[in-house]
């Protein structure tokens, strides 16, 4: 489809999940930027009214604006493809496996891409394993990450440097979660690179003050996260992780833009996860990667909604 044709363009944001606000933010952002292109714009909110009701003779085309969970994990797309009318992002089956940590993390491992060693354990087999043995049989040593299979954001990610807190931590998790992934934590440098269809834009690096790039890292002001733009890396290095991020954009069968999440230790890069719905806040890293290079955020955000279609 061309410009032509996406007159009409539905935003979706807000929904039910734990990045409500950040998805509203994102959303808020797109819709002036889509203005600022002269597209007729309206929205929906799935908290409040049913994605089935979208009105297709009111839509040309839908750009997803959703994070988390019914967001980012296949459910509204499956809506999306059910109503027929072309949208952004990822499809159905890439959007459930790169949210799905298990499933993207085996990817990743079958395409040789490098990520940190990592187990799962079920809420319910929680009693009947010893956490350290399970460590030794893993050969992951503290710290250690924890974190649920299926949130984004970093929602739910604690990380444990001795045995009495990774009990405590796992303990508090299952309250919430119904199973978790235990991964090695890796030290070094954050990169995050970004691939807007199928191109590589750049990468970014990171310098938390809090402990890791958690949620209030991400959405914060006040967290007070340095940004370095471009990373800092060597052109041969920097090379190389645009390339394992475009590798694992098209290992996952991804579409528009993602966001790989890397950390590089002892000259090699580990790639933690994939989210095929970045942030388009502010504070947001793929709009600040597009800036660098010269696109502006309305430009990104119309490049995104071009690239629209559905059996994606």
């Amino acid at each position: 489809m061309t410009r032509k044709k996406f007159k009409k363009v539905l935003v979706v944001l807000g929904g039910t999940s734990g990045e409500r606000a950040v998805s509203l933010n994102s959303g808020k952002a797109c819709i002036a930027a889509l203005k600022e292109k002269k597209y007729k714009v309206s929205k929906i909110d799935p908290k409040f009214k049913n994605l089935n009701l979208i009105d297709k003779k009111k839509v040309d085309v839908i750009f997803n604006a959703l994070h988390g969970k019914e967001g980012e994990d296949g459910v509204a797309q499956s809506y999306f493809e059910y109503l027929k009318i072309p949208y952004t992002h990822s499809g159905i089956i890439s959007s459930y496996n790169a949210m799905n940590k298990i499933i993207s993390k085996e990817i990743f491992i079958k395409n040789k891409i490098l990520t940190p060693f990592y187990f799962t354990l079920n809420k319910n087999d929680f009693k009947n394993n010893d956490l350290k043995k399970l460590l030794r049989k893993k050969k992951i040593s503290f710290p250690v990450v924890v974190k649920p299979i299926n949130e984004g954001s970093s929602l739910g990610v604690k990380i444990s440097k001795n045995i009495l807190n990774l009990k405590k931590i796992t303990k508090s998790l299952f309250n919430i979660y119904s199973q978790l992934m235990f991964e090695q934590y890796i030290g070094g440098q954050e990169i995050q690179a970004a691939i807007l269809n199928d191109k590589t834009i750049g990468a970014i690096e990171l310098i938390p003050k809090r402990q890791f790039y958690d949620y209030k890292a991400k959405y914060t002001k006040n967290a007070k996260t340095e940004h370095v733009m471009p990373a800092r890396l060597k052109k041969r290095q920097y090379q190389t992780v645009l390339n394992l991020a475009k590798k694992a954009h098209k290992a996952l069968k991804c579409k528009g833009v993602t966001r790989a999440d890397f950390k590089f230790y002892k000259n090699k890069f580990y790639l933690l996860e994939i989210n095929t719905q970045p942030g388009m806040t502010n504070l947001s890293l793929v709009p600040e990667i597009a800036n660098y290079h010269g696109i502006s955020f309305s430009t990104l955000i119309e490049k995104i909604l071009l690239n629209a279609s559905i059996n994606r």
